[in-house]
């Protein structure tokens, strides 16, 4: 469910791009609220998503978006081989240590994008076979490509948590602000 993102200070489109991006973040986090490690990790679809899977996969991907944008490898590299991975909590991991390292990503994405120079310094995508060759994209883009990544998870989110026990988003909403 979209919340109301307050307006930026005027002229800080940084502050405005990183604040639809945490607000996103708050649909996959909201989703979580109330559940069991086992609910997390329920499929309740002939998808193969969770809710826990769909955190691990947005911070792992956020995490990878900026080792990018500072020309550093992503901490997990992934390929065909391993994407789906990328949708699995992992024995070892909890939704708790999962959204305790998203808080870390968050933190590091907020601080990059705050202390780059421009948001039209640019970056190489990598060469991976779905990016054009020698493909280039500004923070900018970046940051909207965050904004677009995250709300179609965090759509994604609402419905398997509609199909585990009911809850609709504004149930949710009204959850968080009452915890």
């Amino acid at each position: 469910m979209v919340t109301h993102v307050p307006a930026e200070a005027q002229g800080d489109e940084r502050g405005a791009l990183l604040a639809f991006i945490e607000e996103q973040r708050g649909g996959i986090r909201r989703a979580l609220l109330g559940l069991t490690e086992e609910q997390a990790r329920t499929r309740p679809s002939a998808s193969e998503l969770s809710l826990g899977g769909l955190l691990k996969h947005v911070a792992e991907v956020e995490q990878g978006w900026i080792a990018r944008a500072k020309q550093e490898p992503p901490a997990i590299r992934r390929d065909q081989s391993n994407w789906h991975e990328t949708f699995q909590l992992a024995d070892d991991e909890t939704v708790a240590s999962q959204l305790a390292y998203w808080e870390q990503v968050a933190a590091e994405t907020e601080k990059f994008i705050r202390s780059a120079p421009s948001l039209d310094d640019t970056f190489p995508l990598p060469p991976d076979p779905w990016f054009p060759p020698e493909g280039r994209v500004s923070l900018r883009w970046l940051c909207l490509h965050l904004i677009r990544e995250t709300a179609r998870h965090a759509g994604h989110a609402d419905i398997v948590r509609e199909s585990l026990d009911g809850k609709t988003a504004f149930e949710l909403v009204a959850l968080e602000q009452a915890g």
